[in-house]
């Protein structure tokens, strides 16, 4: 099964936020890179809502920087040469990521699952890395895709970190979706089973958000006493029933404390 992040609905407009010009078109950027497809500047227009002649003089701005480069046709547009390598650089330079990447193989191996590094965004958790398995029959859940925080086991790791009053501005602004039979969606027993993670240490989603698949998932510890990473362990219940969860614990703490020495070694911006 493959989830993939969503696109905008029809109707929708994107935001170019931004303080600065240079800001404006960064925002552009990150709305042509969220696309699997050439574009065109009508496209985009409906897309974020800003005036033709406004677009067209970003689009111009960032072709002529060679970040963006007119097809054939002239009327639509792709990712220019310097952009590309640009990203390619970031790939081939990212150290931090390439590290936590082999924490998340090495844990693959020792677990024979697939596995995934997970933070909060909103209401949603995002998959920031992830492993698979090599075993014929798993779940396939793509870097980037997102999953509902209320019935996935990262998502009540991180939500039971916060206050009640926090998850209820974050949850009780609309019903909580169904996605299984097993799926709360109740807010009041919900806060029962936040309340049974933060003594566990550790969350299960047991077939919550897809049927057949079991999660279990750790925090990543943090120095400054609140964690916004998770490391987790998906598989199908058939090799992986609830009673056996408990099993792939140690190694998922393990690969926790492993993820939290290279954050912790990440330099920080010091004040003279």
């Amino acid at each position: 099964m493959h989830i993939v992040p969503p696109f905008l609905p029809a109707g929708a407009a994107a935001e170019l936020s931004g303080d600065t010009p240079t800001m404006r078109l960064f925002a552009l950027l990150e709305v042509i890179a969220a696309r699997d497809q050439l574009f065109t500047l009508q496209a985009l227009v409906d897309e974020t809502g800003l005036p033709k002649p406004t677009l067209h003089r970003m689009l111009q701005q960032l072709e002529g920087a060679g970040l963006l480069q007119r097809e054939g046709d002239g009327r639509h547009y792709g990712t220019g040469v310097r952009l590309r390598r640009l990203a390619e650089n970031l790939l081939l330079n990212d150290t931090f990521h390439g590290a936590r990447h082999a924490v998340l193989r090495r844990l693959v191996e020792e677990v024979g699952e697939s596995c995934n590094i997970t933070a909060l965004a909103g209401d949603e958790v995002v998959y920031l890395d992830r492993v698979e398995t090599a075993a014929p029959l798993r779940f396939y859940l793509a870097p980037g895709s997102r999953v509902p925080a209320h019935c996935s086991a990262s998502g009540k790791l991180l939500l039971a970190q916060m206050s009640p009053a926090q998850r209820q501005r974050l949850l009780g602004h609309a019903p909580l979706m169904a996605y299984t039979p097993k799926t709360v969606t109740d807010l009041a027993e919900l806060e029962a089973a936040l309340k049974a993670v933060r003594r566990a240490g550790h969350a299960l989603d047991d077939e919550e958000f897809l049927p057949g698949l079991l999660c279990v998932a750790v925090l990543v510890p943090s120095d400054t006493g609140r964690s916004n990473l998770c490391v987790a362990v998906q598989a199908p219940v058939m090799r992986l029933p609830r009673e056996k969860a408990e099993s792939v614990l140690p190694a998922l703490q393990r690969a926790a404390r492993a993820l939290a020495a290279i954050e912790h070694a990440v330099p920080r911006q010091t004040s003279a």
